[in-house]
C-alpha cells in the first residue's frame, strides 16, 4: 500500500531541511494520490527536475514505494526556464501533481528510488 501523496511530501520536505537543504511545497495537488515532482535548486541559476518513474520500471518488489527519474537535467543541472517550461506542460496534463522545491548547491535529492 503506498502512502498518501499530503503524508510523503510532508516527510520528504521535513528530510531536506533536517539535511540541511531548505525546502518547501510549491504547489499543493491532490491528498491522496497526485503526482510529486521534485526541483532541486542549485541556487546558481540551474536545476534539476524529478518526477514519477514510468511502472515500466518498478518491479514487483517494489511496487509499493515511490520511484522517481529525473525529467529535465539528465546531463547535468538546466537553466531554471526550462524545468518551469515542462511544470507548466505538466500542470496542463495534470492540474493535481504536486511541486515540492528543495535548495542544495551540490545538487543533493534526498529521494530513497531514482531510476534512471
Amino acid at each position: 500500500m503506498r502512502l498518501k501523496s499530503s503524508i510523503w511530501v510532508a516527510a520528504y520536505v521535513r528530510r531536506c531541511n533536517i539535511e540541511g537543504a531548505f525546502a518547501v511545497v510549491r504547489k499543493r495537488g491532490a491528498e491522496e494520490a497526485g503526482a510529486i515532482f521534485i526541483i532541486v535548486n542549485r541556487l546558481d541559476g540551474t536545476a534539476t527536475l524529478y518526477g514519477p518513474a514510468p511502472q515500466t520500471a518498478i518491479d514487483d518488489e517494489n511496487s509499493g514505494e515511490r520511484a522517481f527519474t529525473v525529467i529535465v537535467g539528465r546531463d547535468g543541472p538546466a537553466p531554471e526556464a526550462d524545468i518551469e517550461a515542462k511544470l507548466q506542460r505538466e500542470t496542463r496534463f495534470d492540474p493535481d501533481l504536486w511541486i515540492v522545491e528543495s535548495e542544495d548547491r551540490a545538487g543533493r535529492h534526498f529521494l530513497d528510488r531514482v531510476v534512471t
